[in-house]
């Protein structure tokens, strides 16, 4: 496991409202959207970060994290593994405070870089899931 219930509880409860879904596009049929609509559920802003920068949800779209004109709270990873420690590295540098890597998306560097820079994160795991599970309500 790439992070404990603790971690998990701490970065839905305690980081913040405001997630940049990293991947999120207005198709779907791909996992992130039908996350980010379970993220909105329980009270989260979804800020889609995608290079079609589209609406998605309601919300502005944007093509990369360096363009979110706000400060995000977590970084929703959807990309694969190859493609997210660079993503993690962006998160750093935006001043998030936890970034979520989705099912599937393991990158053992970048979680140590991300931890070593003060961030919480959690790797292979999906919100969607984990919400339910520990309990939360909408």
């Amino acid at each position: 496991m790439y992070a404990d219930d603790e971690t998990v509880r701490r970065i839905l409860q305690d980081s913040g409202d405001t997630w940049a879904v990293v991947g999120l596009s207005s198709n779907r049929s791909r996992a992130a959207y039908g996350v980010a609509e379970v993220l909105q559920r329980f009270g989260k802003r979804v800020v889609p970060v995608h290079p079609k920068a589209e609406p998605v949800h309601g919300e502005q779209g944007y093509a990369s994290l360096a363009d979110v004109p706000f400060p995000v709270d977590v970084v929703d990873v959807f990309v694969n593994s190859e493609s997210a420690g660079p993503v993690a590295d962006q998160a750093v540098a935006a001043g998030a405070k936890a970034v979520w890597f989705q099912l599937g998306v393991i990158d053992e560097e970048a979680f140590a870089r991300t931890r070593a820079a003060g961030l919480d994160m959690v790797m292979d795991r999906c919100p969607a899931i984990e919400i339910p599970r520990l309990g939360h309500r909408p």
